[in-house]
């Protein structure tokens, strides 16, 4: 099996030391200090199920790579439009893409029956750019319950959690992904239709991210504060409501999904962490792509719709140059 991790930040350095220790064929892309640092000393992971240091190949050129069975998408999902460049020179007839993004993805629809059967949603797929770059009849679904961080160039340390969840009906192609996952430590069900755990997923991403960037708070502050807690199950409640709109219902209560992110302590969500790194807000996938769904379906959304205005607000000021008027 050969794999190439495009974009081997945190999570995507994470799966590539795992493949590789399952003995798969991984090529590491990246850039920057981290890239020097995998090259010159692997990756080091740093967890509570046990240290250890994989050494993957490691390059910022993926022609160099060739094509591959399994591209693992590490960016951000605002990156996919434009990942062509790192993506094509990877990809054969067969080549499978599992990206591993938060949020509605750009293939919901695909393959669905019902009455949004093909439907496009703009706020995650604009004007198909996305689609045009990554089909997706490639597609592989993955929900990620796993937290990371990179601690240093070339360090990532594994906070908690170890499943990924892969979907494309139980094909062949994600059986011997999700068993070299296995392989390498990690937990890989494979799930025949991964709409329900997208959406269960999203109901802590939807709400903590957002919240946690406008307030510079942690996940476990969030959690203990009054207002925000009551405004974490508005907005989670809302959500549910989307999802049954469009046909899905996850089974988990809105209780229970603030209860395991308050065990998760004062972990700083992935926004927060881009906010205070100065990168671009991922903030599409997960608030106006549910704010679209129910503008599509009729549902009312009003705490999301203004924790949307706010949260579009901030991602517009916090990457304007100082001073800017725009």
């Amino acid at each position: 099996m050969k794999v190439a991790v495009v974009g081997a930040g945190a999570i995507g350095a994470y799966v590539g030391a795992a493949l590789h220790r399952a003995g798969a064929e991984v090529h590491l892309i990246a850039r920057g200090p981290h890239l020097a640092a995998m090259r010159r000393d692997g990756v080091r992971v740093l967890s509570p199920r046990g240290d250890f240091t994989a050494r993957p190949a490691a390059t910022d050129d993926p022609s160099e790579v060739g094509p591959v069975d399994y591209v693992f998408l590490g960016l951000k999902a605002n990156s996919y439009a434009a990942s062509g460049p790192l993506v094509h020179p990877l990809m054969h007839e067969d080549t499978a893409v599992i990206a591993a993004q938060n949020g509605i993805p750009w293939w919901y629809f695909h393959g669905l029956t019902g009455p949004y059967t093909g439907r496009r949603l703009d706020s995650v797929d604009p004007a198909g750019s996305v689609s045009a770059t990554l089909p997706p009849e490639r597609a592989i679904g993955c929900v990620v319950y796993a937290a990371t961080e990179i601690e240093a160039p070339g360090v990532v340390r594994h906070l908690e959690g170890t499943r990924f969840e892969p979907d494309r009906s139980v094909s062949r192609r994600c059986l011997d992904f999700s068993e070299a996952m296995v392989a390498g430590g990690l937990k890989c069900p494979v799930e025949s239709d991964l709409r329900n755990d997208i959406w269960i997923k999203l109901l802590g991403n939807i709400s903590f991210n957002p919240i946690s960037a406008l307030a510079r708070a942690t996940m476990g502050q969030i959690c203990r504060h009054p207002e925000t807690r009551a405004l974490v199950e508005s907005m989670m409640r809302e959500t549910l409501a989307v999802a049954a709109a469009v046909g899905c219902r996850p089974e988990i209560s809105v209780e229970r999904r603030i209860a395991g992110a308050e065990r998760v302590g004062d972990h700083r969500t992935s926004t927060l962490q881009d906010l205070e790194k100065g990168k671009p807000l991922e903030l599409d996938v997960l608030l106006a792509a549910v704010v679209e769904l129910a503008e599509l379906a009729g549902t009312p959304v009003p705490t999301l719709r203004a924790v949307h205005a706010l949260a579009d607000l901030l991602a517009t000021t916090s990457s304007a140059p100082a001073g800017s008027t725009s």
